[in-house]
């Protein structure tokens, strides 16, 4: 296995043979790790379930590499860098429904006073944003609720990035001037 390259190896995972696999993570294993690492704010639990998911995509997936299109490094870690921009977001949301769960046991003892001010400043924003065109609306939600980049959004709506950041400035602009109105 060791004298194949990359996309032979790739072939070989796709017809389901285990060596193959074995040896992309014998050569990628690391590369893998640190990237994860980083990605997870260096921790190791959460690396080492993500480099195992990395790896059991390549095991389960449908797409194959393709030479032509790049280098095998940088498509394995897309497919990393996707794996783990899926895990951290399913990790936040159980965070978050534990924060929930946990808000709500014990909500008798926060200040009422600021849970009305939350939630007139949540219904402000979001009496707001409703005013926006439904293009900004969906641009705020891809970048500031969903967690895409500029970059990810311009591939997303086939656009420049540039053209991605001058909406998204211009849809703050407005937000906000919708946000002053509210507040006279």
């Amino acid at each position: 296995m060791k004298g194949k390259s990359d996309e032979e190896l790739m072939r070989l995972v796709m017809n389901k043979h285990r060596p193959a696999l074995e040896e992309l993570y014998d050569r990628y294993a690391k590369l893998i790790y640190s990237f994860a690492f980083k990605f997870s704010n260096g921790n190791a639990d959460s690396t080492k379930e993500m480099v195992q998911l990395v790896f059991l995509k390549l095991w389960t997936t449908k797409s194959s590499y393709n030479s032509t299109k790049g280098k095998f490094t940088s498509w394995l870690l897309t497919i990393t860098r996707n794996v783990c921009v899926d895990y951290i977001r399913k990790d936040s949301l159980h965070i978050k429904n534990n924060e929930q769960i946990y808000e709500h046991t014990f909500m008798k003892w926060t200040n009422p006073v600021d849970e009305i001010e939350q939630r007139l400043t949540s219904n402000a924003v979001s009496a707001a944003k409703n005013k926006l065109n439904a293009a900004q609306q969906r641009l705020i939600d891809l970048f500031y609720w969903k967690g895409f980049s500029l970059t990810e959004i311009a591939q997303m709506e086939n656009e420049p990035v540039g053209t991605v950041k001058s909406r998204l400035h211009q849809s703050l602009k407005q937000l906000k001037k919708y946000l002053e109105v509210e507040d006279l």
